[in-house]
């Protein structure tokens, strides 16, 4: 029964599941020296109308637009207008990838219509990495983006999926050597003219091992030790989020 027990308790909390409000973020700390490159990249995250380009925030497992509210503050303060800023929500426990990455394409086409912008950013945490992979691979993305940003993604898997595979279609989409894990991997990970960035921290307790999220071809950043979802929250992780997609 204990057993048992543990294993429900790991399914519940696994990529994601906790949502962090906007006024429960985590306290400051310090990105790594590895992130520190991207600190003087300057505002110019424009599109070619010379508006800023739209940033489409996807959340991971069992969560929701919620936990964004401090990347969304500070995507304000630097001068993104609140209304090219867009939170896709989803069910991650029982739509499939496929089907999450085609709801997706649908959404940026409309941000896309609406904002008058020809490309978007889309920045994914834990789960949300592989639906987001999905569209720009296969799903007709990859020339509607300009920036991937992956935030604790399984991107090749994590060992604690396991827990909650039999019952729920997320889980099973994360553990290692699954469909969509093989998929999204074989060949070239990070294909098309897409910026790929992954971020990740050795105390994430959720990605296992941890260097999953990282991709061949991308911008790999290990962050300071925090677990999982305080990447959400983090002020030095904003910080290099938005250094990442104002780069020129």
């Amino acid at each position: 029964m204990r057993r048992s027990a543990t294993l429900l308790l790991a399914g519940l909390l696994l990529a994601g599941t906790v949502a962090v409000p906007a006024t429960a973020q985590a306290a400051p700390r310090p990105a790594s020296a590895d992130a520190s490159r991207a600190a003087s990249a300057g505002a110019s995250r424009e599109d070619s109308a010379g508006a800023p380009r739209p940033v489409v925030l996807v959340h991971g497992r069992n969560a929701g637009p919620g936990v964004w509210g401090s990347l969304t503050e500070r995507l304000t303060t630097a001068g993104t207008p609140a209304d090219r800023i867009f939170a896709w929500s989803y069910d991650s426990s029982r739509s499939t990838n496929e089907v999450l990455a085609g709801q997706l394409a649908a959404y940026v086409d409309d941000v896309l219509r609406r904002t008058g912008a020809d490309r978007v950013d889309l920045v994914a945490h834990s789960l949300g990495s592989l639906p987001t992979r999905w569209y720009v691979k296969y799903g007709g993305g990859a020339p509607r983006v300009r920036n991937w940003v992956s935030l604790a993604g399984p991107n090749h898997g994590t060992g604690l999926a396991w827990a909650c595979a039999l019952w729920d279609q997320g889980c099973r989409d994360m553990t290692p050597g699954s469909y969509v894990v093989s998929r999204l991997n074989e060949g070239d990970e990070t294909p098309g003219d897409v910026r790929y960035t992954t971020f990740r921290s050795a105390g994430d307790g959720q990605i296992l091992p941890t260097s999953s999220t990282a991709l061949s071809g991308a911008r790999n950043v290990q962050v300071a030790d925090m677990g999982h979802n305080d990447l959400l929250g983090d002020p030095g992780v904003a910080e290099q989020v938005l250094a990442t997609l104002t780069a020129p």
